[in-house]
Formats: C-alpha cells, structure tokens, sequence
C-alpha cells in the first residue's frame, strides 16, 4: 500500500496578506492630520518674553495636543522633546538666569488662596503666594511649560533639577478651559498648554493679541476636530439591528351567551 504524499505547508511567499489601511497624511509643522491643520492662519507674533516648551517624548495627544501650535504662534519659542536635560543653558541652547525664568507650577497650589483677582500669580516653594507680586512678575523675562499629561510634567519637574532654581508661576484663569468635555482635568482650573501661555503672555507682556489669536487657533482645532469625529461617526459601519420581539397578545376568550 503506498502512502498519500503528505501536503506541504504554503510558503510564507504565497500566505495572503490582509491589506493595511494607509496611515492618514499629516502636516510637516504641527504635525497633526491634514484635517486638522491649522497652520495656515498662524501668523508668527515677535515677543520679549522668552519660552521653553519641554514635551515628554511620550506625550500621544497629537489630535488635540497644542504644543507645536504653540511653538508656531512664537517666532522665538523654544521647543524641545526629551525626559532630562543637564543643565538650563543645554535645554534652552543659550546660557540665562534660572531666577529670571519661571516654571509653570504644577504643585498643591489651591487657587482659592491667590491674591483676588490676579490670573498670574507668583509661589514661594511651599506653594504660597509670596508678597509683592507685581515686583515678582516684573522680574520674570521667560517662562517654561512642561506639555504632557499630569504624570508625564511631573516627571520632567523630578528629573530636572535646575528647575528648582526658577521662579514658581500658578494660574488662576476666569474662564475654563475650550476643551470642555473633550478632556477630563483633575483640576477645574487646568488649560490647555497653548491657553496657559496665552494667559502667560497677556498678563506678563500686556500682550492680549497673542493670546486673542492663539484662543482662534485652538476654536478652529476643536471646530475641525468636532467635524472629524461627526464623519468618523458618519463613515461607520452600523450593526444590523434586532427585531423587536413583542409578546403575543393573548387571544380574548368569548363571551358566553
């Protein structure tokens, strides 16, 4: 009796591949899908108030993420991805004084014991507000912003230890923040990166066109992100649904005569 050939296992070559869908393009400067560009109605505005944006390099928000917007707002901005940096000057890439500079702090503060009425307001390293606050903001000539999530700025906060040499800036904004419902904030007084140096740079520079444009960017990200997710919506394929089964109506007895 002779044996039926065993069956040779398809070659790898010959496997049939499941197709990939292709990755959406995106834009060189913000980053962000094309559907959610906005760059073209950012017009980059000359400041005296320097700024360092510092991301960790795990931050994954680039639908909603306004780091790079930021940046691109800011002819002098400084924007950097990493988790430490040796020193200020190597972060920054020019040499400065750290007690010139102030940190956005992302300690205990509680808003409700700032001086009334200030949206800026300077902290002591116990988190209170110190004294002459007016002197305190005259001194700052730049700014650092941590971008992540909470966890992620406070990693970068413990593992650069030259921040402890800047000056401690909280907000204390009026209005909240326009992501709304898109993003839960352990703190009510939480702002997206870009509105915190909008705010930043209004009251420390008297600057309220920066900030009046850079709140227009972030409305136009919502607005075309809101329209991406109603055509997302859209697109889905819908579940076939179930026949609503009732109950048989019990046939009526009749009446005797």
């Amino acid at each position: 009796m002779v044996a039926a050939p065993r069956e040779q296992p398809r070659s790898k070559a010959f496997m049939p591949r499941v197709p990939q869908a292709e990755p959406e393009e995106t834009c060189p400067r913000c980053h962000k899908r094309l559907a959610l560009c906005v760059c073209a109605s950012i017009e980059p505005a000359a400041h005296k108030l320097g700024l360092l944006i510092l991301q960790h390099p795990q931050e994954q928000d680039k639908d909603l993420g306004t780091a790079r917007l930021l940046a691109l707002h800011l002819k002098d901005a400084v924007f950097k991805i990493g988790l430490s940096w040796p020193s200020f000057a190597k972060a920054l890439g020019r040499p400065v004084d750290p007690n010139r500079w102030a940190i956005l702090y992302l300690g205990s503060a509680k808003p409700d014991t700032f001086p009334e009425g200030r949206e800026v307001v300077v902290l002591d390293k116990n988190g209170a507000a110190l004294p002459n606050q007016d002197r305190e903001l005259a001194e700052i000539n730049g700014v650092v912003v941590l971008d992540g999530s909470w966890s992620q700025a406070k990693t970068l906060w413990w593992r650069n230890a030259w921040m402890l040499r800047c000056k401690r800036v909280a907000l204390n904004p009026k209005r909240a923040s326009l992501y709304g419902k898109l993003r839960r904030e352990p703190r009510a007084e939480a702002l997206s990166t870009l509105e915190s140096v909008g705010l930043l740079m209004s009251r420390l520079e008297r600057r309220e066109d920066i900030e009046t444009s850079m709140i227009k960017s972030f409305a136009r990200l919502l607005h075309a992100y809101h329209g991406v997710l109603r055509a997302e919506k859209a697109a889905a394929p819908t579940k076939p649904g179930r026949r609503r089964q009732t109950a048989a109506r019990p046939r009526e007895k009749p009446t005797p005569p």
